[in-house]
């Protein structure tokens, strides 16, 4: 056997996991939703983010193979993977000392605002991108863990069905019906759950919005893995906890940061307002598009919500 295999093989199977009810699936589980995530070619450098298309791997390879009682939590296996020694939390500015934080980071809010991202070792990061090792580490993970529900590891696209399941709840619930879930899923400390929410939000309303700022057109397309167009909540969520399609527009960046900062608001006829409060100089000027009208949805259900605009147009806009 591979030395490097043998080695990390041998971590694997004696992860310092928490026994006192049942074995805790949680790191078998995020070590899982890893391999799986660089067979898919989702991961592809020595660094691991809390994105979305991780926590959505992980929930769903859960959902798979754990039968206990155990909380689907990602956070605590992000954290506390640092004891296994080919795990090193990066901190964010301002967090030198997060290593010490303990049992603070098992909030995932707390977490992704302190944690840059987890880096793994160079040798176990290769074994990840060889598909014939990656094969050997998963099945050492589920014959050592999960021995009773391994049948159920689908491999594939795992995380696929819960962005199709949000996204169709996304564009199809009534707006008002989908607010509620997200605001229970808050009060429930669904945090994880929410920012899966969120990231549908940010890449289904410029889908919407054809990938073009409604204000003023701008598309890119590149074949590099980038959006040069925003989602833009009109109410803020903090403010409605209101990730719905009816809240969102699909902006450049620049006008965003107009609009967040109410230099700009959309009337209730879907024509731009500009502020008389600035000055501008350049090339490039705001002031062009005051009244002219958005470019909005083909789809009516997904216009903006005019009591959203109204909201805005009084609370924001200067």
């Amino acid at each position: 056997m591979n030395p490097s295999i043998a080695k990390y093989s041998k971590k694997f199977q004696k992860l310092r996991v928490d026994r006192s009810h049942g074995i805790a699936p949680h790191k078998p589980i995020l070590l899982l939703a890893i391999l799986q995530s660089y067979d898919e070619g989702t991961i592809k450098g020595d660094r691991i983010y809390l994105s979305p298309e991780l926590v959505a791997m992980f929930k769903s390879i859960w959902s798979q193979l754990v039968t206990t009682n155990h909380d689907c939590r990602i956070s605590y296996p992000f954290f506390y993977m640092k004891s296994e020694g080919f795990w090193r939390l990066i901190p964010k500015k301002g967090f030198g000392e997060i290593e010490k934080m303990g049992s603070l980071m098992k909030s995932f809010s707390s977490l992704s605002a302190a944690v840059a991202y987890a880096q793994i070792d160079q040798s176990l990061y290769e074994l990840c991108l060889n598909s014939k090792s990656n094969q050997t580490l998963k099945q050492q993970l589920l014959d050592e863990y999960f021995p009773v529900t391994k049948h159920r590891f689908s491999g594939g696209n795992t995380s696929g069905s819960i962005f199709k399941d949000l996204e169709g709840k996304f564009l199809n619930e009534p707006p008002a019906e989908y607010q509620r879930q997200t605001k229970l899923l808050l009060e429930d400390n669904e945090e994880e759950e929410v920012f899966l929410r969120g990231s549908v939000f940010k890449r289904e309303i410029p889908k919407i919005y054809d990938s073009r700022c409604c204000i003023s057109g701008l598309r890119v397309d590149s074949i590099h893995n980038f959006s040069m167009i925003d989602a833009c909540h009109i109410v803020p969520f903090s403010e409605s906890y209101d990730d719905t399609v009816t809240n969102g527009l699909a902006l450049c960046p620049n006008l965003h940061r107009a609009f967040d900062r109410g230099l700009i608001s959309i009337a209730l006829d879907y024509r731009v307002c500009v502020s008389d409060s600035f000055v501008e100089e350049g090339d490039y000027s705001i002031r062009q598009y005051d009244g002219q009208k958005i470019n909005l949805p083909s789809n009516q259900s997904y216009w903006a919500n005019q009591k959203n605009l109204e909201w805005h147009k009084q609370y924001v806009f200067k």
